[in-house]
């Protein structure tokens, strides 16, 4: 990481020093998970390098290629360049098919990030940082988004002030470690009653903050995946989503970044219990726990030469 970095000066970077690990290693096939502009970096060096290259959580799309920016182009180019597809949803393993990916290379396999909370759910305990405050509801905030950056963060700063004045919340802001994220929330929430922010959580702090949440704000991806598994209602903070389902299902809610929306759904959530009681997950429909074990199967059947 450096300071200001731009997505294509990371990119060549990347490219280069995945290539030489490669080079060393000499892998059989490259796997990678997610959207970022790693995981395009190593699908291009895996294709340089004539690899096979398996990616984990595939096909997930929103309507608009510049949404999420730049994760949205990135999938769908590393789309492109794949062997193996790894897809979490039956959804997702749609889209591929839609997008005209042989259906010999798709798995629809669950989202390992549900494995990893089922993993350690067992070993979360709650301290002082991640409990409610004086008997108030705790709402867990985070925001990363590059296309959010100015404006729309702003937005949801003055949505956060708002609800700072409602007596019964208590906000904990998990700030990014980008400057252009952390230093303007600080500047718009310093000092502001009933919003605590701190710096990165580790994940076992991060998810027992989530456990013992009441509602859940965010624009992160794995976030809106993680939150079911703790039956929490997501709003989620922007106005595209590629994980859909939880929208289909009701357990979470696209509410952009305007103020307005997002505090006028706070607000109903607080007034109808029903509402709140009607967003939360059954079950995760991300993933039941075990899409490693199918994940490492399906790379055994092409490693092997019988996919």
């Amino acid at each position: 990481m450096r300071g200001d970095q731009t997505p294509a000066a990371f990119l060549a970077r990347a490219l280069s020093a995945l290539d030489s690990a490669l080079a060393r290693e000499a892998p059989v096939c490259v796997v990678a998970q997610g959207d970022t502009t790693t995981v395009l970096a190593a699908a291009l060096a895996a294709f340089h390098r004539r690899l096979a290259f398996a990616h984990v959580e595939a096909g997930l799309r929103t309507a608009d290629p510049r949404v999420p920016f730049p994760e949205e182009a990135n999938r769908r180019m590393v789309g492109r360049l794949a062997t193996l597809h790894l897809a979490p949803t039956e959804r997702a393993g749609s889209r591929l098919r839609d997008e005209g990916v042989p259906v010999g290379s798709i798995r629809v396999t669950g989202n390992p990030v549900v494995d990893a909370l089922e993993s350690v759910r067992a070993r979360l305990e709650s301290s002082e940082l991640t409990s409610p405050r004086d008997g108030k509801r705790l709402v867990l905030v985070t925001v990363h988004r590059r296309e959010s950056f100015g404006d729309p963060l702003r937005g949801v700063a003055r949505a956060l002030r708002e609800l700072a004045t409602r007596g019964d919340l208590d906000l904990l802001v998990t700030l990014h470690p980008n400057p252009k994220v952390g230093d303007a929330l600080r500047s718009e929430l310093a000092g502001v009653a009933s919003i605590r922010m701190v710096e990165p959580l580790a994940y076992l702090e991060f998810l027992a903050a989530m456990r013992s949440s009441w509602l859940v704000l965010t624009d992160s991806g794995g976030v809106q995946e993680e939150a079911p598994s703790f039956a929490k209602p997501v709003l989620v903070l922007r106005d595209e989503t590629e994980r859909v389902e939880g929208v289909e299902l009701g357990i979470s809610r696209l509410v952009g970044t305007d103020p307005a929306r997002i505090v006028a759904a706070v607000d109903e959530l607080r007034a109808d219990t029903r509402a709140y009681v009607r967003m939360q997950a059954r079950a995760n429909p991300y993933g039941d726990g075990n899409a490693a074990a199918r994940i490492a199967a399906a790379l055994r059947e092409l490693v092997t030469g019988r996919a």
